[in-house]
């Protein structure tokens, strides 16, 4: 929201009012606050019919500064609030001198000056990263009555912003007027279904706006060199947030608002879904597994979108028994296949369903500031929305979910959230703006603890569409509507490189595109993208999407990039153990693993999954991809060849490839089985090391599907020897590739055999240290 008129003026039906002076300025042990105020109060007079914002600095954890402003603090409490988790015990010093109050907590600093130069300065490690200046804090008056609070931080020279939630706009924020406010816009807009008040800087820090309502950012677009945000009311408050690393700046943001929970790894496996509005009954269902598999394609979960339920009746929870006359049947049909189940939900409920006359007889609905139960006939007539404010309603809701995962479901897709009103009344007294986008929180949480309780902690999955900050503790979200054809892939990766810098852990999106079908090329390009994605989902809106529909190419493509996942599985699964342990993405923009590389700043069409491998999706039919290799000896996963990083590299590939590169001094482990992404990672497991470098280990963790510790490998090269060892190995069978080496003068506790790829060690039973010479 922009309120100034150029540089010198105020836009018509505003006023600002912006401190000049720190009054009283107050050091306590583990918080500063001051006085500011819109004139000098030396005078006493000037004491007289003055406004003033109280501003307090304080730390919730190491490394975080928590910024509060208000102007009136004796409004009546809004609900809902964000989960902050705050640490015990936080180490933080303050002080005050003749020229500054300040705060340190851990490497981050912030001062304060005093005087008549109102201004707070923000230190990383003593070099300044932001701050708040002259006329940028303000407490905003407009002519109808209405209140905003703003600050304005600094935007330097060449300095980058990301995040913001699932942004599929320009990858790099600078120049964008963002609101965050769920809405339902698909992916080719400025709309997004996941808004995330929070947003990373190139220099290394974050800043999260603790306001679960309609936050609004002016990023270097209203004063060019400054990020704006504003919220409606008396009250402002957020977080700077620092950490040695960009890495780590999203480590603390996510120890703030909650860790990605760890998906079950037959998650990770691929989707296929009936799609939208597409025909089916049990024998439509039954030839698209079948024909999987008389494909040899891997298939490792079924999802019934909409239409598993009556027209009309959603949501009600029931089978269509016109075309599933056996649903029970059916599931257990499905499961001696070896599939899991997935069922599309959402929280509105028609007029017609079984569950209206219920729900509003109990008060489950969200209602009418006159009491009745608020309702429309957008999506479905006579629709109302559940109130999850109310745990009788959680409860009520929660048990219809309850008998279907009794009946064989596993996992439920989430969908909706997004169209809130602003004028309806909630069982708790929640205010309906701060609801707004703060809803799909309550509505996930529901339908995850539900899963938790009925399959146990760490089976629960959701495949979710709309979201807030502390969203990603409940994975897993996909993008959402997007087209069928090249600009929509990309727009989508965009979409999920500003997610993951948002604090989510794991991200899906439509294979081929949702809208309209796909040619041929862009299913198939597609299809690479998505199995080399966190996890990966076959659907659309009125068309099919098995891969026999678009060619057998298409099929052998499939098939060869789903085996490809289930054989990383190893490597990607101990990715998603440290994506839940310490907030980091799946799939990270260059810039996360990166930073210090300019190169990687704005690179939003390829993308590291995990820590070691490089993905560049091909946006064309004819296979043409320009990518970046940052600097060091880079490999190529699938043909071995070694190239020289620090520069673009062009490229033609075949459908059956893109350009998957493996960076220096990594060990990739790949399993030994190719149909199924949850197995034992470390029987059979292949280490493949790349490119050691002189003197500096390299380490990698092989868990089990429970995401405990299997194998740990360390292994470091000194003057043409590599020394490998493995903890854990039992009696399990393993083997080592080195990948940029050809042959071995000598090896240690093992035997060794040539391949074109490299030299292969096979160590004998019970070895679990070797020694190679090269």
């Amino acid at each position: 929201m922009k309120f100034s008129d150029g540089n010198w003026l105020t836009l018509p039906g505003f006023e600002i009012m912006s401190p000049v002076q720190a009054y009283d300025p107050r050091a306590q042990e583990k918080a500063v606050s001051v006085y500011a105020s819109p004139r000098d109060l030396e005078p006493r007079w000037a004491m007289l019919d003055v406004p003033l914002l109280t501003v307090r600095l304080s730390s919730p954890m190491e490394d975080v500064i928590r910024v509060s402003v208000h102007h009136h603090k004796g409004g009546a409490p809004l609900k809902p609030e964000f989960q902050i988790h705050e640490e015990e015990g936080v180490p933080v010093e303050t002080g005050l001198n003749e020229e500054e109050l300040w705060l340190q907590s851990g490497n981050l600093k912030a001062n304060i000056r005093r005087g008549g130069d109102w201004g707070i300065s923000f230190y990383k490690g003593g070099q300044r990263i932001t701050g708040s200046g002259l006329k940028s804090l303000g407490y905003i008056t407009r002519e109808d009555g209405q209140n905003f609070m703003r600050d304005q931080l600094d935007l330097g020279v060449g300095e980058y912003i990301y995040g913001l939630g699932e942004r599929f706009t320009p990858f790099v924020k600078n120049g964008q007027s963002l609101d965050i406010w769920n809405r339902d816009g698909g992916t080719g807009t400025e709309q997004a279904y996941k808004n995330i008040p929070f947003y990373l800087s190139s220099k290394g820090y974050g800043v999260f706006v603790n306001n679960p309502g309609l936050v609004s950012f002016e990023v270097g677009s209203e004063k060019v060199s400054k990020i704006q945000f504003s919220v409606e009311g008396e009250k402002l408050e957020y977080f700077i947030i620092s950490g040695e690393t960009l890495r780590h700046v999203l480590q603390n943001y996510t120890a703030l608002t909650g860790k990605p929970a760890l998906p079950p790894a037959w998650t990770f496996g691929l989707w296929l879904t009936t799609s939208f509005t597409t025909n089916y009954d049990e024998e439509t269902v039954m030839s698209f597994v079948d024909g999987m598999k008389e494909r040899d394609l891997p298939l490792h979960v079924f999802h019934f979108d909409c239409f598993w339920m009556k027209p009309l009746h959603w949501t009600d929870f029931e089978w269509d028994e016109a075309v599933f006359p056996d649903p029970r049947g059916m599931l257990e049909r499905l499961k001696e296949k070896g599939l899991k189940i997935c069922v599309w939900i959402n929280p509105y409920i028609s007029e017609q369903s079984r569950l209206f006359d219920e729900g509003e007889q109990h008060g489950y609905f969200l209602k009418n500031k006159d009491g009745g139960v608020w309702q429309w006939d957008r999506w479905q007539p006579g629709m109302a929305i559940v109130d999850f404010t109310n745990p009788e309603a959680c409860r009520w809701y929660g048990d219809y979910l309850r008998e279907l995962v009794d009946m064989g479901v596993d996992s439920f897709k989430t969908d909706f959230g997004e169209r809130i009103p602003t004028d309806a009344a909630y069982f708790d007294g929640s205010d309906p703006h701060r609801m707004h986008n703060y809803y799909t929180q309550l509505y996930n949480k529901v339908v995850f603890e539900v899963l938790e309780e009925k399959l146990g902690k760490g089976e629960a999955a959701l495949f979710a569409r709309s979201a807030t900050a502390g969203g990603q503790q409940f994975p897993v979200h996909w993008g959402g509507d997007c087209s069928a054809n090249y600009d929509s892939m990309a727009e989508s990766l965009r979409g999920g490189l500003s997610l993951g810098l948002s604090g989510f852990g794991f991200w899906s999106h439509d294979i081929g595109g949702f809208e309209s079908t796909a040619p041929a090329d862009v299913y198939m390009r597609w299809a690479a993208f998505g199995l080399l994605s966190s996890h990966s989902r076959l659907h659309g809106n009125q068309s099919y999407r098995v891969p026999w529909l678009f060619g057998e190419e298409a099929v052998d493509v499939m098939r060869f990039f789903t085996k490809l996942k289930c054989r990383l599985m190893p490597y990607l699964f101990g990715t998603a153990v440290d994506a839940s342990k310490l907030g980091l993405p799946a799939m990270r923009a260059m810039v996360l693993e990166f930073p210090e590389d300019h190169g990687c700043h704005t690179l939003d069409r390829q993308y590291m999954l995990g820590d070691s491998l490089l993905v560049a999706p091909v946006f064309s039919e004819d296979g043409q991809v320009d990518f970046y290799l940052p600097s060091g000896t880079w490999t190529s996963f699938l043909t071995g060849e070694i190239m020289q990083g620090g520069s673009w590299l062009s490229e033609q590939h075949s459908f059956m490839s893109l350009p998957l590169y493996v960076r220096p001094g990594s060990i990739i482990p790949v399993g030994a089985v190719e149909d199924k992404p949850d197995y034992d990672y470390a029987d059979g497991v292949v280490l493949h090391i790349f490119a050691p470098e002189e003197g500096k280990e390299m380490r990698v963790t092989v868990p089990d599907t429970k995401g405990q510790p299997a194998l740990t490998v360390a292994a470091v090269q000194t003057t043409g020897k590599l020394s490998v060892k493995v903890e854990g190995a039992g009696a399990r069978a393993w083997k080592v590739l080195l990948r940029s080496s050809k042959q071995a003068s000598s090896v240690e506790g093992g035997i060794t055999e040539s391949t074109d790829q490299g030299l292969l060690v096979m160590p004998n039973s019970g070895v679990t240290e070797l020694l190679i010479q090269y």
